[in-house]
């Protein structure tokens, strides 16, 4: 399972470190999630079960609450990473989004997605994708959304740190200049996101998420930040 963080830096009970922070994990490789992708797409099949909401319904509601009350238009380009099961683009298209895109270098995962989008909404785009390494048409974004896929580049036993450099890098190319990075991540705190995400974007809001107490002490098992594209960026110099 994944190791949350809380207490202001200081790992929960049971969760240990190497190296820049993080215990390598097999969720953090593409095998792990094409695995999990084409037994949801075999069960999608057998049974119409969409397969997990990541981080729950409670996590869509939040992203899209903060949309419509910071009136984020419908037209807007929306980019959700790593759509995985694509129940997150379909929630967005049931709000009248009508410019939404969800990317994921798993094809099964796509195949998901497009099983999915059938059922009701022909307003959703579906890429094949690496986030890491994307294609040069994947930009002009108003709005992206990560519900996990930093935390699975953090625990990636693969050259994690540079991966995460890597994901900055792409999301400065692909998001509009002010335009908003919304991310949730039961792996770093506020203050290592903050840190992650230091050049090139600044905090523009942190939403409410759930807390809960260890030891006499409280914390929040979830961040959820909502980042700004500044004119300084890393896409200048890549």
């Amino acid at each position: 399972s994944r190791c949350t963080k809380s207490f202001g830096g200081a790992r929960s009970p049971g969760c240990s470190s190497e190296g820049d922070g993080f215990v390598p994990s097999a969720l953090g490789t593409r095998e792990h999630w094409d695995a999990v992708c084409k037994r949801e797409l075999q069960t999608f099949q057998e049974y119409g079960d969409t397969g997990e909401i990541w981080f729950g319904e409670e996590s869509m509601t939040r992203l899209i609450r903060w949309m419509q009350k910071h009136k984020i238009p419908l037209d807007a380009s929306v980019l959700d990473i790593r759509t995985g099961n694509g129940v997150f683009l379909v929630e967005l298209g049931k709000f009248g989004f009508s410019d939404v895109t969800g990317i994921d270098y798993s094809p099964s995962a796509l195949q998901l997605s497009g099983s999915i989008e059938k059922e009701g909404l022909s307003n959703i785009k579906l890429k094949v994708e690496d986030f890491l390494n994307p294609s040069t048409k994947l930009s002009g974004f108003h709005i992206c959304i990560d519900k996990g896929t930093f935390d699975d580049i953090s625990l990636n036993p693969d050259s994690a740190v540079e991966k995460r450099k890597q994901y900055v890098k792409s999301l400065s190319r692909v998001l509009k200049v002010k335009g908003f990075f919304l991310i949730t991540s039961c792996n770093l705190t506020k203050e290592e996101l903050l840190d992650e995400f230091s050049e090139g974007f600044e905090l523009f809001e942190e939403l409410p998420t759930p807390k809960f107490s260890f030891g006499g002490r409280s914390g929040n098992s979830v961040a959820a930040l909502v980042f700004q594209k500044t004119d300084f960026s890393l896409d200048r110099f890549s």
